[in-house]
């Protein structure tokens, strides 16, 4: 939980550290050998440092629940995962080969190479879309080429398994991605769109053929929505020799409409295995970009479209219990009463997923230290003691999700929250009462008056002999 400074000559879990192979934005990596396992590894810790954004903690948290589930040549082998609770890791297979990030470089690519990466990109697509996961990273850098000749995808940081909560989408409100790679849907804060990681990788493919970005390099999020209704320069008028069916098939993975694009990557694999079976359509012949006129008409189509919506924390059919958990060691009764309350509740449910919440309330004037006076990263401290507050329900772990969420207001946090997840039901805990929390008004107080489903307030008395907390406390 502290700020993971790892050395070469290190022994963590019995894995020696090695020489340091990267350092990105989100997490650095490590070579790393192991007596219980053959060959070189790659030793993988979250990149924390002071003033980094929480989404760096569950991208990581993320990946460390995905990738485990996959198997496959198109996927790193996975040996081992750390804990939160002492020091999170992915010790995995390293992979001999070079990342597509230098064909950028070379681009444009002889068109039977690009075709070739494409067959192999879209084949790795195949299986871990059959394996329910959406990478929604999809570029040059996340894929390795191994010397048998299979892409691999690695960095699993911002995808959603689709039978596990997706901790990313029930806590942040912004697109996900990168930049010149996102998906429309993504812009929108979509993320259960397989489809997403074909526009992505269509994206990809214009860059290998033509040297250029259909959408350039947006820096701001208003630069990523112009995909919502600007189309692209037609490859064929930056490259004529590009075959009239290969710019059908990129504009249709780079339609704006995920129903546009082709239904499944089993599709598109199809399509570039069979040039001749590609029904050419006017994108094969466009060779200019649509009119102003058009662009107008999509741009005002967009701006009256409703939110896109999916169920990130559970399946529709599923119950979704939010509790609302005060991790406050002066409230510890009060966080035992919260949990006898939630397993007797659980006992008479069939179908549930339990989200358990906390919120680490930041100073809207100061900022707010990510570490606590034992060098701790707070986030993960609650992470790993939410965890511990859950244990005694053991819930298999795609029905139980953990969420800290930074925000000012503890009340406001917990009802959007709420709102955004589609809760059913939402279990919290009160504290004394006192002339300030009347004046200001509680949060359990404010959660009941706003919040778009059922409440349950937990009270308990303070143990035996045990002073009460001064009734003037905010939680937090």
């Amino acid at each position: 939980m502290s700020k993971y400074d790892i050395n070469e000559g290190d022994v963590i879990d019995g894995f020696v550290i090695g020489e340091q192979l990267h350092t990105g934005g989100m997490a650095v990596l490590w070579h790393a050998t192991h007596p219980d396992y053959e060959g070189e590894l790659v030793f993988k810790v979250p990149k924390i440092l002071e003033g980094d954004d929480p989404t760096v903690i569950v991208g990581f948290e993320m990946e460390m629940m995905i990738l485990p589930r996959l198997t496959g040549p198109h996927v790193p082998k996975v040996f081992r995962i750390g804990d939160f609770a002492a020091i999170p890791y992915i010790a995995m297979e390293f992979i001999r080969g070079e990342t597509l990030f230098p064909a950028l470089e070379r681009a444009p690519l002889p068109i039977e190479e690009v075709i070739a990466v494409a067959r192999k990109v879209t084949t790795a697509l195949i299986d871990i879309h059959r394996q329910r996961v959406i990478h929604h990273d999809i570029k040059p850098s996340n894929i390795i080429m191994r010397p048998s000749g299979e892409a691999v995808f690695i960095d699993f940081g911002l995808s959603r398994h689709q039978e596990l909560p997706d901790l990313l989408e029930a806590e942040f409100n912004l697109p996900m991605g990168t930049a010149p790679y996102i998906s429309p849907e993504q812009v929108r804060h979509f993320r259960a769109e397989p489809r997403s990681d074909l526009f992505s990788l269509g994206v990809l493919l214009y860059h290998l053929c033509t040297g250029e970005r259909p959408f350039g390099l947006p820096r701001s999020r208003q630069g990523l929505k112009s995909r919502l209704w600007r189309d692209p320069v037609p490859p064929r008028k930056i490259r004529s020799e590009i075959p009239t069916w290969l710019q059908e098939v990129i504009l249709r993975c780079l339609e704006v409409k995920a129903a546009n694009r082709y239904p499944t990557a089993s599709r598109l694999a199809f399509a570039l295995q069979n040039p001749d079976s590609v029904r050419l359509t006017t994108r094969a012949e466009k060779t200019q970009r649509d009119g102003l006129i058009t662009v107008f008409r999509r741009w005002l189509k967009v701006r009256a479209l409703p939110p896109l919506e999916s169920h990130s924390i559970g399946a529709p059919s599923a119950s979704i219990v939010m509790v609302a958990v005060d991790l406050d060691e002066k409230y510890h009764y009060l966080a035992e009463a919260l949990l006898d309350h939630t397993s007797r509740l659980l006992s008479t449910m069939s179908d549930v997923r339990l989200a358990c919440v906390n919120v680490n309330r930041i100073s809207p004037v100061f900022m707010t230290d990510p570490f606590d006076d034992q060098g701790r990263n707070v986030h993960i401290q609650r992470l790993v003691e939410l965890r511990d507050w859950a244990r005694p329900i053991a819930l298999a772990s795609d029905k139980i999700s953990f969420h800290v969420l930074e925000q000012m207001d503890p009340a406001e946090a917990l009802i959007e929250f709420a709102m955004s997840n589609h809760a059913d039901q939402i279990l919290l805990c009160a504290r004394g009462a006192g002339n300030f929390r009347r004046f200001l008004g509680s949060v359990s107080s404010q959660v009941v008056a706003r919040a778009p489903c059922t409440v349950t307030v937990v009270r308990a008395p303070s143990p035996v002999g045990e002073k009460p907390p001064a009734a003037n406390e905010m939680a937090t």
